[in-house]
């Protein structure tokens, strides 16, 4: 890869400065490479970054034959300087919002043993179907523990252990992992593979509402919010 990966550096970062690689016109568009970017691909479950680069919107941003291209409107200028402003608002709703169900998943897979069968992190509210069924009463306890967590504020951990570190680590993981693992952990809450991005600390969440729990397949399909959504809801 081309890129330099600034968000995994520093998730906070707004604005940056790169080098244009290359442009190219596919299918009406421009597929632009940078030599280091802010700008966060679909990926984890967590929609791309919104932004602009040189005050030109940044329609998506996608990983495409190994490369991290950003989809835009208009061409930029190969070998041209260029700023990248981050539409921050979006960015930090995503982070609680993936933060939030990571703890929420960790928390119900220790007491219950449940696995995350799948994932959704859409513009209004956030699903998660789990492989076992829950009553609404335990959905209220997991959602007040989840909530003092945040609270503790706990530093989140992220490293990427070898091969034979990994087979000591008990991570969640959809299915069996193999190269280069990205693992994010909430300490006493939950350790999973994930390369989404999340807050630096559980505060940065803010809270997490629960809002409904309905039978889905072989277990629940469950639908949260957390962060500025949650307060939003409750305020409404």
């Amino acid at each position: 890869m081309k890129t330099r990966r600034l968000f995994y550096e520093d998730v906070y970062i707004q604005e940056f400065e790169a080098i244009v690689l290359s442009c190219e016109e596919k299918d009406g568009k421009y597929h632009v490479i940078l030599n280091a970017t802010a700008f966060y691909p679909e990926g984890g479950g967590q929609p791309a970054d919104k932004g602009m680069i040189d005050n030109i919107p940044v329609v998506d941003v996608q990983y495409i034959d190994g490369e991290l291209c950003h989809i835009m409107e208009s061409p930029l200028e190969e070998g041209a300087q260029v700023v990248g402003k981050i539409d921050w608002n979006w960015r930090f709703d995503l982070m609680q919002q993936h933060s939030g169900e990571h703890i929420v998943s960790g928390m119900i897979h220790e007491k219950y043993g449940y696995e995350n069968v799948g994932f959704h992190m859409g513009e209004e509210i956030i699903t998660i179907d789990l492989s076992g069924m829950l009553t609404w009463q335990q959905v209220q306890e997991i959602e007040k523990k989840v909530n003092y967590y945040i609270w503790m504020n706990q530093q989140v951990n992220i490293f990427y252990p070898d091969e034979r570190q990994r087979k000591f680590i008990p991570y969640r993981s959809k299915k069996e992992l193999t190269g280069e693992i990205r693992l994010v952990e909430f300490p006493g809450a939950d350790l999973c593979a994930c390369c989404g991005l999340h807050v630096t600390h559980a505060s940065q969440i803010g809270l997490v509402k629960i809002l409904s729990c309905k039978k889905f397949r072989d277990g629940v399909r469950m639908e949260m919010l957390s962060g500025k959504r949650a307060l939003d809801y409750l305020s409404g």
